[in-house]
């Protein structure tokens, strides 16, 4: 069975991808921003996350900007590709390109709009798998964007029945969803990483391997203090290390999603640029409430 020994168990982080004037990915901004969490301890990089604005990025730009990730990263962390294509056929496509380019592992998210049954989402995700034989694969369920939940019926014949499902990002924020996908899974060795910033250190109590968070584009060493502190037995100073985060984290809520990731990441002087169109950067006091819980978390 594929499996996630190639990384440390921690935190992943949803990559922002800096853009220019005509929203194209920024390379150099995007080396930079590479180099700034690898710095600041995680253990993984996702492109083209949610927060990676994957929804936004033609294919050609897609395999420029895994390109420039695995480059940049040279080795020194794993980095996973997220697909999150409403066709099985793309997603395909996206998996296979990624595989190709030396993607580490793929996350899936379920499919967007439609609201597939339960056995159409089995078969799409098992295509999927099997375009990439031998890459890990991860679910990723989000209720949240997608209007519907992965099941726990679901997750675990996909886990048990497709070798190389090996894993999932659950952003449901509900710990007893969270806790079940572990419980239930954890004879075949499948991973859970939690999807809430608020939730992490609530996630390791239950038994996930990490979390995937997109305040590590900004206070990496913050969000990783928690994973941290908790691995070390240390959990009150987790605990208050996952309080201090969870007011910014609260405030990205203020700005259009996912907005929010970019505005902090700015105003914590990384430069990444704004968000593909429509969304737009947040100004006036959305962006002063964002600014005040930045500082107080300094």
């Amino acid at each position: 069975m594929a499996d996630l020994d190639f990384m440390d168990k921690g935190v992943i982080v949803p990559i922002l991808t800096p853009i220019d004037a005509a929203e194209r990915i920024d390379e150099a901004k995007l080396r930079e921003q590479v180099d700034f969490v690898i710095a600041g301890g995680v253990k993984g990089i996702l492109a083209f996350g949610s927060n990676g604005e994957f929804y936004m990025v033609e294919e050609d730009e897609y395999a420029r900007g895994l390109s420039i990730i695995l480059d940049a990263a040279g080795g020194r962390v794993p980095v996973y590709c997220g697909l999150g294509a409403v066709s099985t056929q793309k997603n395909i496509r996206l998996a296979k390109m990624a595989a190709a380019a030396g993607a580490n592992a793929v996350s899936v998210l379920q499919p967007m709009f439609i609201a597939p049954l339960e056995e159409e989402l089995y078969q799409h995700f098992r295509a999927v798998a099997r375009a990439v034989p031998g890459l890990p694969v991860l679910l990723y369920n989000n209720p949240g964007r997608t209007g519907y939940t992965l099941t726990q019926p679901l997750v675990e014949r996909l886990a048990h029945t497709v070798e190389n499902i090996v894993g999932m990002k659950d952003s449901s924020g509900d710990m007893t969803q969270t806790e079940e996908f572990i419980r239930r899974n954890r004879d075949c060795g499948f991973q859970v990483f939690g999807g809430k910033d608020t939730l992490i250190y609530a996630s390791m109590c239950v038994g996930a391997a990490g979390c995937v968070a997109a305040t590590a584009n900004f206070v990496p060493g913050l969000v990783c203090s928690i994973v941290e502190l908790y691995q070390r037995g240390r959990m009150e100073e987790a605990r208050e290390a996952q309080f201090k985060l969870n007011p910014l984290r609260l405030a990205m809520d203020r700005g259009s999603f996912p907005v929010g990731t970019k505005d902090l990441a700015n105003l914590a002087g990384r430069d990444v640029g704004l968000p593909y169109r429509p969304n737009m950067p947040s100004a006036g006091a959305t962006l002063e409430a964002m600014r005040e819980a930045l500082q107080k978390a300094w």
